[in-house]
């Protein structure tokens, strides 16, 4: 049987198809929100807004991804930013471009140390059988789709997300290390939208490699969109 790949349809299903904040996604800007642990949740940030996504406790990262709202198959691309920034890790001030090389994100606040990822792909279905999983386990390709789902989309694709707070060192040799973040409680980054947009935000659902942490215990992320 020939395997066909549908990127909109999850493999499996969690709390993330009744979390989202809205029927669309819109939010009551200056409100706190929660992406509950293993979930993920979608928000619409409209041109000149500021979305700011907190690590309440330190140790969570966060898959992120954003689409232009006008057209979901124009979304952040880390390939094209690569290319773009000259560097594989965003910096404050660092304009962040879709597959069309559009300005769609500005990150105009890290209170990290400014160790993320982009270079990992977001863990789904397949990953974890790799990893001696039998039955299904949460992931974030997963809570992509269904965070677009609860507010009445379907992801076009699964495109390679910006992890926050992932620590993957790249060595000389060309190989990575998969290590705990060193961000700290209540460390923040502030994105300032360059066109409206709808950011999905997962807490990564990692639990065997120590990702989210020494303990491998993923939590919960906070986020809040303010007029910018």
């Amino acid at each position: 049987m020939q395997f066909k790949f549908d990127p909109g349809q999850p493999d499996g299903e969690n709390q993330s198809l009744s979390v989202a904040i809205s029927a669309d996604g819109t939010p009551e800007l200056g409100k706190r929100y929660m992406v509950p642990a293993r979930c993920g949740v979608a928000v619409r940030v409209k041109r000149g807004q500021l979305l700011s996504v907190v690590n309440p406790h330190g140790t969570q990262v966060c898959d992120f991804w954003a689409f232009c709202s006008e057209n979901i198959e124009e979304y952040l691309s880390m390939e094209h930013l690569h290319t773009s920034l000259n560097s594989i890790i965003p910096k404050v001030g660092d304009n962040l471009v879709t597959n069309a090389r559009r300005q769609l994100l500005t990150l105009i606040e890290d209170t990290s140390p400014g160790v993320h990822d982009t270079v990992v792909a977001s863990c789904d279905h397949q990953r974890y059988q790799q990893l001696g999983c039998t039955d299904y386990h949460d992931n974030c390709t997963d809570n992509l789709r269904m965070a677009l789902t609860a507010i009445g989309l379907r992801a076009p694709a699964v495109p390679a997300p910006f992890n926050l707070w992932m620590n993957i060192p790249v060595d000389s040799d060309g190989s990575i290390q998969w290590l705990a973040p060193v961000s700290k409680p209540g460390d923040r980054m502030v994105f300032r939208a360059e066109m409206d947009t709808i950011a999905v935000m997962s807490a990564c659902p990692q639990d065997i490699t120590p990702v989210n942490g020494d303990d491998c215990e993923p939590v919960e992320l906070h986020f809040g969109v303010e007029a910018g």
